[in-house]
């Protein structure tokens, strides 16, 4: 796999393309980058188009001084499916990227086909304390003391010798590739402002929970790690409870990036949800009718 480019609203997006068939859009968390469904990919590839951009602020892409709520976010995956040719998609968000295909498919339900939350955001006011205590005021003042190039120096090289001695722990790694990406001033600037836009003090700030209704129609499939350790699984199980017809699939032993801890079981998974669902179709006037009188 080559990473591509696309340009939307003059800002560069890179993307990770594979495989043939019908279209999956993955999106990532906060502070990572398409990188981190590099394990799944090409397991996904044999029966899916799979469609991986960095965020804007994320990875590769452009790090401007805009919008990074997850309407923005949203408005700008739906604009890179269109900038591509596709018209719709099986949506699946990781972390931030839960929250964002959230979200997408309440703003563009037209454009989603399925929805796969994956740890997601949104969905419960906890989170770790390490995101809350990043949102305190001032706190961008302290992170360059954190996030230094020495200590990811010093990382990379011990990194690199576990690697090599064949010793990995997938979920490590990508906790490392974020700390990495937050050593360079401009990723640490994308960062806080999209933080402080879901996630406060008191933990995370947005909740989908009153909208979780508009999933009714729409097939849906929650996974999760029960040793996550940034989101709880219990956001989960409420979810799946409120979400009527969804699937929750647990990965017993995963933390908070089962796909990659488990890629071979992320994929049969996803291949058996896309098999077994049919696609969504919205009906203007059944959303109208949902929205006016959302308890019948």
């Amino acid at each position: 796999m080559q990473p591509k480019f696309v340009t939307l609203h003059g800002h560069e997006i890179r993307y990770w393309q594979a495989g043939q068939g019908p279209p999956i859009l993955l999106i990532h968390g906060m502070a990572g980058s398409a990188t981190t469904w590099k394990a799944v990919m090409p397991k996904l590839a044999k029966h899916f188009t799979v469609l991986a951009p960095d965020l804007i602020g994320h990875g590769r892409s452009d790090k401007p001084m805009t919008d990074y709520s997850l309407g923005n976010y949203a408005a700008g995956m739906r604009d890179f499916l269109v900038a591509l040719g596709i018209d719709r998609a099986t949506v699946v968000g990781q972390s931030l990227g839960g929250g964002v295909a959230m979200q997408m498919a309440y703003q563009h339900p037209e454009r989603v086909e399925r929805l796969v939350l994956v740890a997601s955001g949104g969905l419960g006011r906890e989170v770790s304390v390490i995101l809350r205590l990043l949102t305190i005021p001032g706190g961008e003042y302290v992170m360059p003391l954190i996030f230094n190039r020495f200590a990811r120096d010093v990382g990379n090289r011990v990194s690199l010798l576990l690697r090599r001695a064949g010793l990995r722990a997938p979920e490590v790694e990508e906790g490392w590739r974020a700390f990495v990406s937050l050593t360079e001033p401009q990723n640490r600037v994308a960062f806080v402002r999209t933080l402080r836009a879901v996630i406060d003090l008191g933990g995370q700030s947005v909740s989908a929970h009153d909208r979780l209704y508009l999933a009714a129609h729409m097939p849906t499939l929650i996974v999760w790690g029960t040793r996550d350790p940034i989101i709880p699984i219990e956001h989960g199980h409420a979810a799946h409870a409120a979400m009527p017809g969804s699937r929750f699939e647990v990965f017993e032993g995963s933390g908070h990036f089962p796909h990659c801890e488990e890629p071979d079981h992320f994929a049969d998974v996803m291949v058996d949800f896309v098999a077994e669902t049919p696609s969504s179709m919205v009906d203007p006037d059944d959303w109208r009718e949902l929205l006016a009188h959302p308890n019948l």
